[in-house]
């Protein structure tokens, strides 16, 4: 076997490798601080949406002026938004604060029946 035809062969192997690889994407939910229970369950259909297509979602929370003296609010809502969604995701990394933004990353369940 030639150099030539190995490196060919590699070549193609690695091109089928990607052509086959899923690219998981993060899809972000914004929620206000102060969001109806109608609003919250219509984010959570989109979220599953979203995670029943493979992606991941990060449910983003920005509290805004008066509202950081709030944050314990923020972090129930955001964390009743992951128990609405149920069984279709799983916590990845659970809710937490940064600056003025409260974030949350939820996976899709691959070991749903």
């Amino acid at each position: 076997m030639n150099y030539g035809k190995f490196k060919f062969e590699q070549l193609k192997k690695e091109k089928d490798a990607r052509q086959k690889q899923k690219v998981v994407e993060i899809k972000t939910i914004r929620i206000g601080l102060n969001i109806s229970d109608h609003d919250l369950e219509y984010r959570t259909k989109q979220a599953k949406e979203f995670l029943l297509a493979g992606n991941k979602v990060k449910a983003n929370m920005m509290l805004r002026g008066r509202q950081n003296a709030y944050a314990e609010k923020g972090l129930e809502t955001v964390k009743r938004f992951a128990e609405l969604l149920g069984e279709d995701a799983i916590i990845e990394k659970p809710a937490y604060k940064e600056g003025k933004y409260i974030n949350m990353i939820l996976a899709p369940n691959t070991k749903k029946i």
